[in-house]
C-alpha cells in the first residue's frame, strides 16, 4: 500500500504549512487549536488511568492483605510499563496518523479500566493487582504520541506556548483523578473504588469520539527514525534525560508514592491521605509553564540548577519532617517540592531546543548551510523530547522502588530521601558542570547560547 492510498479521506490533511504565515492566519491557526484541545483533553484521560493506581491504594485496606511494600510495587509497576510505551507511541503517530492514533490511544484505556473495576476486591491475588496495573502504564504512552502530533500542528513561533498547554493539561490528569478519588472516599467510603472507574469509563468514550469527529491527520508526517539514531549518540541526549529524570521522573513518582508516604509515615487514613495528596500534582501541574517562561527570561541553565538545589533543600526539610514527626511541616515541604518538579519539567523542556540551535548557530559560524543546519537542530531537538520523555518517566519506577525498600527495611521513608538528596545534589552539579560553566573551549554553554541568539 502506497503512501497516497494509506492516507486517504477526509480528515487527512495534504496540504500543511503552518511557517507559511498567510496560510497559518487563514486556515492553520483554526485547525491547529481545535487539534490541540481535543489533544489535551485525551492526553489528560490518558494521564488519569496511568496514575489510576495512586487512587486504587487508598482503598486498599486491611482486608486486602497487601504490604506497604506490596502497594509500592503496584504503583512502580504502571510507571515502568508508561515509560517504555512513551517511545512507540511517538512513532505511532507518523505510523497510523496523528487523529487516529489518539481515537486508537483513548480506546485502549477502557481495557486497564474495565480490568480494575473486575479484580478490585479484598482477596484478589497481589499477581493480578500487578497485571491491571502494568495494562495502566498504555496513559503513560499517550503523552508522547500527543506531543508528537502537537509539535506538526503549529509553527515554531507558537510551539512552546502549545506544548506548555498540552504538557500541563495532560499532566492535571493526575491530580483530577485523586481529587475524584478523595470525594468518593469522602462521600462512599474507602470500600467503594469502583464509582471512580464509573467516572471514567465514559469519559474515554468520549475523549475517542471527540478525536474520531473534530481531529485530524496530518499526511506529511513521517517517523524519524534516522534522528532517533542519530541524537543517541550526542552526549548531551543523556545529559538531559538525566537531568529530565530528577525533574519529570521525581513528579510522576511522587505522584505515585505520596497518599502511600502518608498512611504508612504518619498513619494517616485514606480520606485524610486523599484530602492532600491531590494538590501536589495540581500546583506541580500549573508551575510547569512558570519554568518555561522563566527560562525563556533567565536562561533554562541557571533556573534548573537553581531548581535543583531547591529540590535538595525541601527534601533536607522532609528529612527533619520525617525524623521529628512534624506532618505540617512534612505536608508543606512536599507539596513545595511538586511545585519544584513542574518549574523543572519546565525549564528542561527549554533547554533542548536551544542545545541544538547552539550547536546549529556554531556550525554556521563555521561555513555550514544554515537552512540545513537549523532543520537538522528541529529534528533532533524533536528526537530528543520524545526520548527524554521516555528515560525521564523512568525515574518515577526508581522512587517509588526506593520508598518501597525504605518502608520495608526502616518502617520510614528517610533512607528514600536521603537517595533523593545525593540524587538531586548530583543534578545539579552536572547542571553546572555542563551548561553554566564557561571554559574557553566548551561549545555549549550558557555564554555561547547566548550569543548564538538562545539561551539554555
Amino acid at each position: 500500500m502506497t503512501a497516497e492510498t494509506a492516507h486517504r479521506g477526509k480528515r487527512w490533511i495534504r496540504h500543511w504549512e503552518p511557517e507559511d504565515e498567510k496560510f497559518w492566519e487563514s486556515t492553520g491557526k483554526k485547525v491547529a487549536r481545535r487539534n490541540l484541545w481535543f489533544s489535551i483533553f485525551s492526553e489528560h484521560i490518558g494521564f488519569s488511568v496511568w496514575t489510576l493506581w495512586s487512587v486504587m491504594v487508598l482503598f486498599m485496606g486491611p482486608k486486602y492483605g497487601l504490604s506497604a511494600g506490596d502497594k509500592f510495587l503496584l504503583t512502580s509497576t504502571p510507571t515502568l510499563v508508561g515509560s517504555l510505551a512513551r517511545l512507540p507511541y511517538t512513532f505511532a503517530v507518523a505510523r497510523f496518523g496523528g487523529r487516529n492514533w489518539t481515537i486508537i490511544s483513548a480506546l485502549l484505556l477502557l481495557v486497564p479500566s474495565i480490568a480494575a473495576a473486575i479484580v478490585m476486591k479484598p482477596g484478589t491475588p497481589l499477581w493480578v493487582f500487578l497485571l491491571v496495573a502494568a495494562l495502566g502504564g498504555v496513559g503513560g504512552g499517550n503523552f508522547a504520541s500527543s506531543m508528537a502530533n502537537i509539535n506538526t500542528f503549529f509553527p515554531e513561533k507558537a510551539k512552546g506556548m502549545a506544548l506548555g498547554l498540552n504538557a500541563g493539561g495532560g499532566n492535571l490528569g493526575v491530580a483530577v483523578i485523586q481529587l475524584i478519588g478523595l470525594l468518593v472516599i469522602a462521600t462512599a467510603g474507602a470500600t467503594a473504588p469502583r464509582i471512580v472507574l464509573f467516572v471514567y469509563l465514559p469519559l474515554i468514550v468520549v475523549a475517542a469520539l471527540c478525536a474520531y469527529l473534530f481531529m485530524d491527520n496530518i499526511a506529511s508526517v513521517r517517523g524519524d527514525k534516522k534522528g532517533m539514531r542519530e541524537v543517541v549518540r550526542d552526549a548531551h541526549t543523556w545529559v538531559m534525560s538525566f537531568l529530565y529524570i530528577g525533574t519529570f521522573g521525581s513528579f510522576i513518582g511522587y505522584s505515585f508514592a505520596f497518599g502511600l508516604v502518608l498512611q504508612n509515615q504518619f498513619g494517616r487514613t485514606p480520606l485524610q491521605a486523599a484530602s492532600v495528596t491531590f494538590l501536589g500534582p495540581l500546583l506541580g501541574s500549573f508551575s510547569r509553564p512558570l519554568g518555561g517562561w522563566l527560562a525563556d527570561r533567565l536562561g533554562g541553565g541557571k533556573i534548573t540548577f537553581w531548581n535543583f538545589v531547591g529540590m535538595a533543600g525541601m527534601t533536607a526539610l522532609l528529612i527533619v519532617a520525617s525524623t521529628v514527626k512534624s506532618l505540617s511541616l512534612f505536608t508543606v515541604a512536599f507539596i513545595a517540592l511538586f511545585v519544584l518538579t513542574g518549574i523543572g519539567n519546565g525549564s528542561t523542556y527549554k533547554m533542548i531546543p536551544a542545545i541544538f540551535r547552539a550547536k546549529a548557530r556554531s556550525a554556521i559560524a563555521s561555513g555550514a548551510d544554515e537552512a540545513a543546519e537549523l532543520l537538522r537542530a528541529r529534528r533532533l531537538s524533536g528526537a530528543l523530547i520524545g526520548l527524554a520523555g521516555a528515560i525521564g518517566a523512568l525515574g518515577g519506577l526508581f522512587i517509588n522502588l526506593a520508598f518501597r525498600q525504605s518502608f520495608m527495611t526502616a518502617r520510614s521513608g528517610v533512607p528514600a530521601f536521603a537517595g533523593f538528596l545525593v540524587f538531586y545534589g548530583l543534578c545539579f552539579v552536572v547542571t553546572w558542570a555542563v551548561y553554566l560553566r564557561r571554559p574557553a573551549t566548551s561549545e555549549i554553554s550558557e555564554k555561547g547560547l547566548a550569543l548564538a541568539g538562545s539561551r539554555v
